[in-house]
């Protein structure tokens, strides 16, 4: 993921945010009033709190760069898949998300594969949206009906930016960093974009080991963060041949930028957008 491609645009209201610096990004976290207000400052409080010691489990669970994490131990191999439990609650969560990668590598044709990377399994492109997810529903589950979790490429958004008005992602030009080229009404769902034009290195085709070259950047809307992360991810390596993985998926779209030095882009899937500015 390329932390700075996705701005939150953010109409005025009434609203409590925090801002945490991990997972090699910055998280924020942004609650919204409603008709009724904010909830009580104390519950909105405990809510924020406990989301920031989630980001913490997660980053403990899952870096790739602690000594100490899960993940870590299964890269180097101190640590066996075939010995996680479910009994577990930090195993639960790996051998969960073990899963979906898989899920997720058959579904782009190896064009998302957390196991072809260097020093091994890293599941980075996966868990940001998985975890950003989570945490907006248990936010939810706290009492805060309104809120968005913005993690680098990754948004995931509930209930409205403030009465009566969507939540709007402005998705930035992979030329202009003060340019938006689309605009995302995601509604109670997730926008990740993906791209190379900052890192053009970041990003890698597993299937010859080199710098992807499918497009500069891609974004998917759709109403789970956790599929979303890995379309994106995966539009970078595959460009337009990426296209057949929608089919049958009514509720997602996307918006991917040609790579260089074409001047165009495509879109495919459920309008959930407007255009903002039209490439050339």
């Amino acid at each position: 993921m390329s932390a700075p491609v996705v701005e939150l645009r953010r109409p005025e209201g009434r609203s409590r945010r925090h801002r945490e610096l991990i997972w090699g990004t910055s998280v924020t976290v942004d609650v919204r009033a409603g008709e009724e207000g904010l909830p009580p400052g104390p519950a909105v409080q405990h809510a924020l709190d406990t989301a920031v010691a989630n980001m913490r489990w997660v980053d403990a669970v899952f870096s790739a760069y602690r000594p100490d994490s899960l993940v870590t131990a299964l890269r180097t191999g101190l640590l066996d898949e075939r010995r996680l439990t479910r009994w577990d609650a930090a195993q639960g969560a790996v051998l969960d998300v073990l899963q979906r990668c898989r899920e997720g590598l058959l579904l782009t044709d190896g064009c998302f594969d957390p196991w072809a990377v260097r020093g091994g399994f890293d599941p980075s492109g996966y868990v940001t949206a998985w975890a950003a997810e989570r945490i907006a529903d248990d936010l939810v589950r706290a009492g805060c009906a309104n809120v968005c979790v913005d993690a680098g490429g990754d948004v995931v958004t509930r209930g409205l930016a403030g009465p009566g008005e969507p939540w709007e992602v402005g998705i930035r030009h992979p030329d202009d960093a003060g340019a938006v080229t689309w605009t995302v009404l995601p509604g109670n769902g997730a926008v990740s974009t993906s791209g190379t034009y900052e890192r053009p290195a970041h990003i890698v085709d597993p299937r010859t080991g080199r710098p992807a070259r499918g497009a500069r950047s891609a974004t998917v809307v759709g109403p789970d963060a956790r599929l979303a992360g890995v379309l994106a991810t995966a539009l970078v390596v595959a460009g337009r041949d990426g296209a057949r993985w929608f089919t049958g998926l009514d509720e997602w779209s996307a918006h991917v930028v040609d790579p260089a030095p074409a001047d165009t882009a495509w879109s495919i899937g459920r309008e959930r957008h407007r255009n903002d500015r039209i490439l050339g």
